[in-house]
Parts: structure tokens; sequence; C-alpha cells
């Protein structure tokens, strides 16, 4: 990867992360009422605090937004495939991580309540899901490759163990939680073009 690109990827992969789990935490610190074991994440989105809505929403707009650049990376990273499939794959895997950042930015702009809010946050966490464990699979002989597919199943598994009625509380910002830091960890250090990692490791 070229040192422009590389910073590219640093700068989007670094921002969107900052921008997405900084408005999350803002959010929450202005929001006394809120929990992790009873509330979704979504629920500050519609907080009667217009700070509080605008940290979450606008938080995820912008972050959305800001990682379409790394889509852009993971695309033309893909030139230095092995073989056509390789590199189908690969491109596969720019275009679900621009979807999941568009869904992202979705989520902000209908906020809980609106018709579009569950098929928009549904959608974000089956796309990154997708994303992380089919570049994990196409890179299965590396760390990193086998590191994201075991976080993929581990994602499902939380949210399947949500649904069977294992977890802390009715609300779903846990297993949301997991599912936002499973990306950045894969933006920041497991993807191939991730500023902290090695595609080969």
């Amino acid at each position: 990867m070229s040192v422009s690109r590389h910073r590219v990827a640093a700068v989007s992969g670094v921002g969107a992360s900052a921008l997405s789990f900084g408005g999350i935490v803002l959010a929450v610190a202005l929001a006394p009422w809120f929990s992790l074991t009873d509330n979704a994440l979504s629920d500050l989105g519609v907080a009667d605090s217009a700070a509080v809505a605008t940290a979450f929403n606008w938080g995820l707009i912008l972050a959305g937004l800001v990682a379409l650049p790394y889509a852009w990376v993971l695309w033309t990273s893909a030139s230095g495939s092995r073989g056509r499939v390789d590199s189908l794959v690969a491109r596969a895997v720019a275009v679900g991580f621009a979807l999941a950042a568009l869904l992202m930015s979705a989520v902000g702009v209908f906020p809980s309540g609106d018709p579009l809010h569950f098929p928009v946050a549904a959608g974000f966490y089956l796309a990154l899901t997708a994303v992380v464990g089919v570049d994990g699979l196409r890179r299965w002989r590396t760390t990193t490759g086998k590191a994201a597919v075991a976080g993929a199943v581990g994602h499902l598994g939380q949210w399947w163990l949500y649904v069977e009625g294992v977890r802390l509380g009715p609300g779903l910002a846990i297993p949301e939680l997991v599912g936002a830091g499973l990306l950045v960890a894969w933006v920041v250090a497991g993807s191939p073009v991730a500023p902290l990692g090695r595609a080969g490791r």
C-alpha cells in the first residue's frame, strides 16, 4: 500500500472510529438516565435533551461519511490481490464496508421510532459482520484473518444468546457496542489496510 493510501486509511479509519465512539460516549455522559443493561444505544438519538440526541446522531452521521475514503483504499488495494477471485472478494469487502458506513450514517438520519430505523440499524450490523467475516475467510491463513472470522462468529453468537435470553438486561446497548467495537478493531488493526496492522500477519 502506498504512503498516500496508508495515510488516507489512517485518517479515515481513526477519524470515523473516534467520531462514532466519541459521539456515543458524549451522549451517554450527558444522559444520566441511560443504562447499558436497560437501554438501546438508539434511545440516545431520541432523547428529550437536544444535546444528547445531537451528539449521538451527528456522531454516527459524520463517522459514516468520514469512513467512506477507507472503502476507497480497500477497493484500490484489491488490485494487489492474488488472482481474479481473490481480487473480486477483496472488492466485495470494500463495497460491503462502504454500505456499512452509509448505513451507520443512516442510523443517525433515521432515529429510533422512524419507520426506516430498524432496517438501517439491522442492515448495519449485518453488513459489518459480513465484511469482517468475508475478509477473514479470504485471509484465513493469516493471524488477522482467523481473528476476523472469530470476531464475526462471536458477534453473531452474542446476538443469538441475547435472543435466547442470556443477557444482563433487556437493553440492546451491550450487544450493539460489541458489534461497533468489532468494526472499529477491524478498521484500526485487522483489515488489509488497517493503520495499526499488516495484512500478512
